[in-house]
């Protein structure tokens, strides 16, 4: 075969590979949002890397299958996960990183708490199979149907003080949108982002946040 109509082969078949990888990725994250709210620990635990690190020196998934439980017997009598925007970025052919949108209800305490947050997100496809190998939750707000969260301090669980998310903290824009308001002059615009560059452009090198266990 020609070296030419051989290129083509290849990169027809990594557009295929492509494609399929970011259905499978989309695919794990509704089985994570159906998995969790029906209580299938088993079938939640096993979308993520046989080696997930669940903290203080734990790994592995029968550790984060103890930590659900704990957390969701103590806190939770039900929940309901609505995934929506969903941007994947791939590293290479086994490495992915997304930012998906989640809206989220709770019944919890006596309240009906609703949530709108993001993951920040890395996958690995792993003997063939995409999974988590990571899940950074970043929340906007969390507060009773009946309390609109207006205000600072929008994350308001039942017998909890109010405290911030960090919603905004993966993406330096917001803060800047903030501190530099507009002059007379026509604005500049940025070169758009490459392909498939979207979330690293948009993040302009951006620590990952800390996130508080509460």
């Amino acid at each position: 075969m020609p070296e030419k109509e051989h290129d083509v082969t290849v990169s027809l078949e990594q557009r295929l590979d492509r494609l399929e990888a970011i259905e499978e990725i989309r695919q794990l994250v509704a089985k994570y949002a159906l998995s969790l709210d029906m209580r299938d620990l088993d079938a939640h635990v096993n979308l993520f890397a046989p080696d997930i690190r669940v903290g203080r020196g734990r790994i592995g998934r029968s550790h984060l299958k103890r930590w659900l439980d704990d957390t969701l017997r103590l806190q939770f009598t039900g929940t309901s996960h609505h995934t929506g925007n969903h941007i994947i970025e791939f590293d290479d052919a086994d490495h992915a990183h997304g930012a998906l949108y989640s809206k989220n209800e709770h019944e919890t305490d006596g309240e009906w708490v609703i949530m709108q947050m993001l993951y920040w997100d890395d996958y690995e496809r792993i003997d063939g199979q995409w999974l988590f190998r990571r899940r950074l939750p970043c929340y906007w707000y969390a507060t009773d149907l009946n309390k609109p969260p207006i205000g600072e301090r929008k994350m308001r669980w039942p017998g909890r003080a109010p405290y911030e998310g960090a919603f905004h903290d993966l993406f330096p824009s917001w803060e800047a949108f903030w501190k530099h308001p507009p002059t007379e002059d026509e604005p500049e615009v940025a070169a758009p982002a490459p392909l498939d560059e979207f979330l690293r452009t948009i993040r302009r090198g951006a620590p990952d946040p800390r996130i508080r266990v509460r």
